[in-house]
C-alpha cells in the first residue's frame, strides 16, 4: 500500500476540508505515520476516518478527532503538555513534534509499553510515559501548560483542574459513557471558560475522579 498518497489524503479529506486550520496541527498529521500505531492486519485502514480497535477495549481514535483535539490546545512549541490515556501512542507523538514536553498517562501496562517503543523510534525522547490512574494527573511534573484527555468523563476531574496552570488550555470529552461533548477548558483567574466543539464518542475515562472499573 502506498502510504504517503493515503496519508495525505487524509489530511486534504478528512482534517484540512473540515476546517483545521492550524498549519503545525496539519504539517505534523502528515509527518507522522498512523499505519505504525495499529496492528499490521488493519494498516490498509489506518487512513480511513474512523477509530481502530488497538486491544485491550481501546482504540486510537479517528483522525479528525486527534486533528481536533490537538488544534483545540492551542500549542506554539513551548508548552509542557499532560495527556491522559498514552493509548497507542499516536496521540503522544503529535503531541510530543508541538510541545517541549510531554507527560502521559496510560492505566494499561501492555498499551504504555508498545506505545514507548514506537515512540522511541521516532524519536520522541521528550515523552514520559507513566502507568498511572490518569485521573488524578501528575501532581508532582505540575502545573502543565495544556491538558488533553483521551477517554470520556463524567465531569472534569478536580486534580486537573488544579495541575493546568493558569492561562493554560485543557480538552476534555465530557458526558455520559459512549457519548460526550468534546471541551475547551481555558483556566484563568476567576475560574474555568468552557467552549463546546461538538459532540463525540470516546472510551470511557477509568479512574477515581472518572468512570469505576466494572471488569
Amino acid at each position: 500500500m502506498d502510504f504517503s498518497r493515503a496519508i495525505n489524503r487524509m489530511v486534504d479529506e478528512q482534517i484540512v476540508s473540515r476546517g483545521i486550520k492550524d498549519l503545525r496541527v496539519i504539517e505534523v498529521m502528515r509527518e507522522i505515520s498512523r499505519h505504525l500505531f495499529v496492528e499490521e492486519a488493519l494498516r490498509s485502514q489506518a487512513y480511513n476516518d474512523y477509530p481502530l480497535p488497538i486491544g485491550h477495549g481501546q482504540t486510537i481514535s479517528q483522525p479528525y478527532m486527534v486533528a481536533l483535539m490537538t488544534e483545540g490546545l492551542e500549542l506554539r512549541g513551548h508548552e509542557r503538555v499532560l495527556e491522559i490515556g498514552t493509548g497507542s501512542g499516536y496521540q503522544t507523538a503529535i503531541l510530543a513534534k508541538l510541545a517541549e514536553k510531554i507527560y502521559s498517562i496510560e492505566r494499561i501496562s501492555d498499551l504504555a509499553s508498545t506505545a514507548r517503543k514506537i515512540l522511541d523510534e521516532l524519536n520522541c525522547f521528550n515523552v514520559e510515559i507513566k502507568i498511572f490512574d490518569g485521573t488524578y494527573g501528575w501532581k508532582e511534573k505540575s502545573p502543565f501548560d495544556a491538558i488533553m484527555v483521551t477517554a470520556g468523563a463524567p465531569e472534569i476531574p478536580q486534580p486537573l483542574v488544579d495541575q493546568l496552570a493558569v492561562g493554560g488550555r485543557m480538552v476534555i470529552p465530557v458526558g455520559e459513557a459512549g457519548l460526550q461533548d468534546l471541551f475547551q477548558v481555558v483556566r484563568n483567574k476567576e475560574g474555568l471558560i468552557k467552549k463546546n466543539l461538538g459532540g463525540c464518542r470516546f472510551v470511557k475515562l477509568i479512574g477515581k475522579y472518572g468512570w469505576e472499573d466494572k471488569d
